[in-house]
């Protein structure tokens, strides 16, 4: 198992941008389908986005469709998430994690133990 690290939150106000950063160390991520999730205060993981191994294909929560984009440099071993439009809903503990089940709709699990994560705080 690859250990992950996110970092790139922060408090920004409504309608802002961040961008998030996942990089993997002790082993590579390139033959993983990658992603994000984010947890809001009482309430369970909820998926972000994915992106498969070579990054050539991407999926999303309905919840961040058209605002968010997800991306992968398998040469930085690094997964982005790019935050654009945010609302203060977007609030949250944002992770990242292996995708499994990619293709399905109905679930997408995360495979591995939960890291650290990295705080957004979308402010109104």
């Amino acid at each position: 198992q690859v250990q992950l690290k996110e970092s790139g939150g922060g408090l920004v106000q409504a309608g802002g941008f961040l961008r998030l950063s996942c990089i993997g160390s002790g082993g590579s991520l390139s033959t993983y389908t990658m992603g994000w999730y984010r947890q809001a205060p009482g309430k369970e993981h909820e998926f972000v986005a994915a992106v498969s191994w070579g990054g050539g294909t991407t999926v999303y929560g309905d919840s961040v469709k058209g605002r968010f984009t997800i991306s992968r440099d398998n040469d930085k071993n690094t997964v982005y998430l790019q935050m654009t439009s945010l609302k203060p809903e977007d609030t949250a503990v944002y992770f990242c994690n292996h995708v499994r089940n990619y293709y399905n709709d109905a679930y997408r699990e995360p495979a591995w133990p939960w890291g650290q994560g990295t705080q957004v705080t979308v402010s109104s």
